[in-house]
């Protein structure tokens, strides 16, 4: 309730906030009206420290992706593939012979045409880290460049979800970049931002930790169909956009309300009301489905490579204490969720019995389970409002039942870099982590990292099951409704049953944002195109 207090009164106080260190990129003279209307000033949801989005998951880097680069297809928001990059495809020899061809114009940053040969090196380093991909390429046979606007991918057998694999819009989207830049190594991040989207990365007023520019990209050639989340043309519309990285919530919450930025993309719960009195500010849902809060724990090393005391860690999750410490108390934005498979997706299904949230119970199984004072180490943001309270309640669960505990907090830059490594805590490794993605993503067993079995060449976490494994190539090639559905619940519950993710809520998110803004979409991340000021 202080933190509350405190931060109400700090955005009440914004503009004499705005002349500290942490606003400085705020501080300049007023701009004449057409300058202003030629930018736009976003605070998106965390800094961003890792710029390839097939390299890392994170979201904010994600949202970057879609400015500079494009994607053969996209989905609707009815969840249906549609071509974005692509011209239109071909299916032949009943369903294993693909053959897509590029839509005409179609360049990249530095001038060069996309062709077909950028797209095949793409496809294939995305396939290399994301889950789905990595289905896609168990049973791909063979690819060939037919020529520069045209390429085809050869199955072993008929795969329908193919469009949907390639229109992927969330966490490692198979984003387009040039053969050169895709033909980097799949374990290691690409820093040159070269696409094809609609908008420049202007990697010389970059600063990480404080601003990210772009710039309006005048090759691009949108489509013509009207947009729709990821989908049809993207318009840009302004000329110029900037990303003023405020971790202060207060901070951000006067830039806000005094005009100073236009766009401030998650809004602690906190100072929601606040905002929602401010006549000039509106605030949307433009994600009706929702996002999940999960944590991740390190099933290759002491202590959760037991997954006994994974148990009594899952048993000691009570999701109102997480929700109410990232989302406040407002109980219409968020719901308790004891599955893996979010609320509002085909196969959610209540476990109570394997999350009792109960600490007494959670307790005694460590007990049983013979836990001898082994450390565990939670990386946690102190910069990410959403998730930074999800890891200080399980320490305190986790010492409450008697771990010992470690809360390694930092920038969510380093959190996301320290999740890739796969020592022991004693060497720099981690025991848990938390963070939140959206719920229709989490919904399938095609596009869900978190239940996949896949040990080290999976998620992080690593968690192997290789029933898990079997029950996903049951659903995707099931005969049925009724034999995916089968298999998707049995695949749900031997999940949280093994604790490959801990699920720990599920909530929606108000965007706010300036009233003079019109065309903002509704989707799973705050897109720049269409967005123009009235």
């Amino acid at each position: 309730m202080h933190r509350r207090s405190l931060l109400k009164t700090g955005a009440l106080g914004g503009a004499a906030l705005l002349g500290g260190a942490v606003a400085s990129p705020l501080a300049r003279p007023a701009l004449a009206q057409d300058a202003r209307a030629a930018t736009l000033r976003f605070v998106p949801q965390a800094n961003l420290s890792a710029l390839d989005p097939v390299w890392t998951t994170a979201t904010v880097t994600s949202n970057h992706g879609y400015y500079v680069f494009d994607t053969l297809y996209s989905l609707d928001a009815t969840l249906q593939p549609k071509p974005q990059m692509a011209e239109g495809h071909e299916v032949l020899e009943d369903g294993r012979l693909w053959r897509f061809r590029l839509r005409e114009g179609l360049r990249f940053h530095d001038g060069e045409p996309v062709r077909a040969r950028d797209c095949v090196a793409s496809l294939k380093r995305w396939m290399a880290r994301d889950a789905f991909g990595q289905l896609v390429a168990a049973i791909i046979r063979d690819w060939r460049v037919v020529d520069d606007r045209s390429f085809e991918i050869r199955l072993d057998r008929a795969f329908p979800l193919l469009l949907t694999a390639l229109g992927k819009t969330e966490a490692s989207v198979p984003f387009i970049m040039p053969e050169r830049l895709a033909q980097t190594d799949p374990g290691k991040a690409v820093t040159e931002m070269t696409g094809s989207g609609p908008y420049r990365f202007l990697d010389g007023e970059y600063n990480s930790g404080s601003r990210v520019v772009y710039e309006k990209f005048d090759g691009y050639v949108p489509r013509q169909e009207a947009p729709e989340r990821a989908t049809g043309g993207k318009v840009a519309h302004f000329r110029r956009i900037e990303w003023l990285i405020i971790p202060d919530a207060a901070t951000a919450a006067g830039a806000l309300m005094n005009g100073e930025v236009d766009w401030w993309e998650r809004p602690m719960a906190d100072l929601q009301p606040m905002l929602a009195r401010n006549r000039q500010i509106r605030r949307e849902v433009t994600d009706k489905a929702g996002r999940l809060a999960l944590a991740r724990l390190n099933c290759l090393h002491a202590p959760f490579s037991d997954v006994r005391l994974r148990r009594a860690v899952l048993a000691s999750v009570i999701q109102e204490n997480y929700m109410r410490a990232s989302q406040g108390d407002d109980t219409s934005v968020w719901t308790g969720t004891r599955s893996i498979w979010p609320k509002h997706t085909p196969y959610y299904q209540d476990h109570p019995d394997l999350m009792p949230g109960d600490l007494d119970h959670a307790r005694a199984m460590l007990k049983e389970a013979g836990y001898t004072g082994q450390k565990a180490v939670i990386i946690n943001p102190t910069d990410f409002p959403d998730i930074g309270p999800l890891g200080q309640v399980t320490a305190d669960a986790l010492q409450r039942i008697g771990m010992n505990v470690e809360l390694a907090e930092s920038d969510w830059g380093t959190v996301i870099q320290r999740r890739n490594s796969r020592e022991p805590v004693e060497k720099g490794g981690w025991s848990i982590f938390h963070t939140t993605g959206p719920a229709n993503f989490y919904g399938s067993p095609a596009m869900s990292p978190l239940i996949r079995g896949q040990g080290e060449a999976g998620w992080f976490g690593w968690w192997k099951n290789d029933r898990a494994e079997a029950l996903t190539q049951e659903w995707l090639f099931a005969a049925d409704e009724a034999a995916q559905r089968k298999a998707a619940l049995e695949l749900g519950r031997l999940g949280l049953e093994e604790v490959s993710t801990m699920p720990l809520g599920q909530f929606t998110l108000r965007t706010a944002f300036r009233s003079d803004l019109t065309g903002i979409l509704e989707g799973t991340a705050p897109y720049p195109w269409n967005v123009r000021r009235s």
